[in-house]
């Protein structure tokens, strides 16, 4: 029978599509080489720095989206392309997994291949949740999607299923035109 700690970190996973961080047992007081010991008896998978899962979870579509948050160490958002994607706002089909990290963010390893790594100051109004994943709004994932270049008649899709399920406003579409002047412009 599992003790009390792990009933802590399962129950911390619970919320993370099994996932813990190493940040996440620290804040229990628990260090790395108890997650480490864990990983090897196999209660934890060691999925990557700092990174560790619960085999007991079912695998789900949306946990590699997850897992890219974790990365760096937290504080990953889903954005541009794979947002938009999510969001179900048009039909792209990313190649890899945005995600945004605060511009000061310190990463001292290469990123996953299956990962594209964004840097941008994001307001708390960019920011909203996808089945418990951090995730960039539709206005910003538009925005971001204009910065990346997908192409107008992806960006205009996705602006016609804001518009049609009501999650832009109007100062919203103002600024998505300006940003879709300003980048042809550029």
């Amino acid at each position: 029978m599992p003790g009390p700690l792990y009933t802590r970190l399962f129950e911390i996973a619970a919320g993370q599509y099994g996932y813990l961080t190493a940040d996440d047992a620290h804040e229990l007081g628990v260090p790395v080489t108890r997650l480490n010991t864990m990983a090897a008896r196999g209660a934890l998978v060691h999925v990557s720095r700092g990174v560790y899962r619960f085999p007991l979870f079912p695998s789900g579509p949306l946990d590699q989206y997850f897992e890219m948050t974790l990365w760096p160490r937290g504080g990953g958002v889903i954005s541009h392309a794979t947002a938009l994607d999510l969001h179900e706002l048009c039909d792209v089909n990313p190649e890899k997994i945005d995600v945004t990290v605060r511009p000061a963010h310190r990463i001292t390893r290469e990123p996953p291949p299956v990962m594209r790594l964004h840097r941008r100051t994001l307001d708390d109004d960019d920011v909203t949740w996808h089945e418990g994943i951090p995730i960039v709004t539709p206005k910003r994932a538009i925005l971001d999607g204009i910065e990346q270049h997908l192409g107008s008649e992806l960006i205009d899709q996705a602006i016609d299923t804001a518009k049609t399920r009501g999650v832009l406003r109007r100062r919203d579409l103002a600024e998505i035109n300006d940003a879709r002047h300003d980048a042809l412009a550029a």
